[in-house]
């Protein structure tokens, strides 16, 4: 993607509650192996507090401003053409310094009860791995994801797409966690909202002794052939509308994460939401079905050493107008509430009523029960 690109220009929609926001996140999604040895794409679903309605899958994005004891409080918002990412693909052990702020940067947690959000900051409850949970986690399992938020101040990219940005340092707080009031180092003074992600993935399905194998390890893995969880990184192209990220971060201090309670910017319906979508452009099948294999060229690297590429790949390598499903995709049912529907209020929950939305809920198959590649 050229860094020239104008993408509120180009967007026509976006999935986002706020309609400036036109950028790009990206993560790699997470597959169940059976036992068989075939594959199959883990649904995702609606996080914790993100109505009204049910959002389909996608992740929920905040953008948090820096709070003392950190010394610059002045937030400098992403510019056109600025990316970056967080984490590394072809890692398969937990190799990085734990006093480093980047050690808590990607991380996953386990929902060891249906109605529970868990315990601690992301990234340090007592329920949070860095590889997957070698347990089966009954309300599903939730990646938490931090990007850098200390920039150079000069290149919207660098070569690796990281080395412009850099992760603030500092002493822990009581939970263990650098990414709050911290502060940013010489070579990259600039701050930058912190970016955070959560993805939902709903692994309920798959918590069948069955299923699991019977070595003790556990059954997912990530879509670039990560069995351990170790891999998990994500992308990030900025593509908000003018200044409105900027706006938003110097009048939107309230903290409490409810979308109507920032009038800078618009909120949409989830209906327009969930029914902004692009057809799939790679005539290869990945998921609502087993497959022999993960899609593209991504054997299971199970490490501790890093991954390595593959040579000669031959998994389609262009994109094409692929079939589009006619029917509208399943919306997976989460075991929480998504919204407040009264009386009063309730803390950092959004009200049943604060958007209008027609969206209702559709109970997704059961992909345990689709069926499988013949063993």
């Amino acid at each position: 993607m050229h860094p020239d690109n104008d993408l509120p220009a180009m967007s026509s929609c976006t999935t986002c509650r706020f309609v400036e926001d036109k950028s790009n996140y990206w993560t790699a999604v997470m597959y169940f192996k059976h036992p068989n040895g075939s594959f199959i794409r883990v649904p995702q679903m609606a996080n914790h507090n993100t109505g009204p309605g049910l959002q389909n899958g996608g992740m929920t994005v905040y953008y948090f401003q820096p709070r003392a004891p950190t010394k610059n409080l002045d937030i400098v918002a992403f510019r056109k053409g600025f990316r970056m990412i967080v984490g590394h693909p072809n890692r398969r052990s937990y190799d990085i310094d734990p006093n480093l702020t980047a050690s808590k940067a990607v991380s996953l947690r386990c929902f060891v009860e249906e109605l529970d959000l868990g315990a601690g900051t992301p990234g340090v409850g007592p329920e949070d791995s860095f590889d997957f949970p070698k347990k089966m986690c009954p309300g599903g399992i939730r990646s938490n994801i931090y990007f850098p938020q200390c920039w150079d101040g000069v290149n919207l990219d660098s070569e690796d797409h990281e080395s412009h940005v850099a992760h603030p340092f500092g002493e822990p707080s009581a939970e263990g966690l650098q990414i709050f009031g911290t502060d940013c180092p010489d070579s990259h003074p600039v701050r930058l909202p912190l970016l955070f992600l959560e993805i939902v993935w709903d692994t309920r399905a798959f918590n069948k002794p069955e299923l699991w194998p019977k070595d003790g390890s556990q059954p997912f893995v990530f879509s670039m052939g990560d069995p351990t969880g170790f891999g998990q990184h994500a992308d990030y192209v900025f593509g908000w509308e003018g200044d409105s990220l900027q706006r938003a971060m110097e009048e939107c201090t309230g903290g409490d994460g409810i979308p109507t309670n920032c009038p800078p910017l618009t909120v949409q319906d989830m209906d327009s939401m969930n029914n902004c979508r692009l057809p799939a452009v790679v005539p290869e099948a990945v998921e609502e079905q087993y497959l022999e294999r993960l899609p593209g060229c991504n054997p299971l690297q199970y490490g501790p050493t890093s991954a390595t590429l593959v040579e000669d790949c031959d998994a389609p390598a262009t994109t094409t107008p692929a079939p589009a499903s006619s029917a509208p995709p399943a919306i997976a049912t989460p075991p929480w509430t998504v919204c407040h529907s009264g009386p009063g209020s309730e803390p950092l929950v959004p009200h049943c009523d604060s958007i209008p939305t027609a969206t209702t809920s559709v109970a997704a198959p059961d992909p345990a029960m689709i069926t499988q590649v013949p063993s």
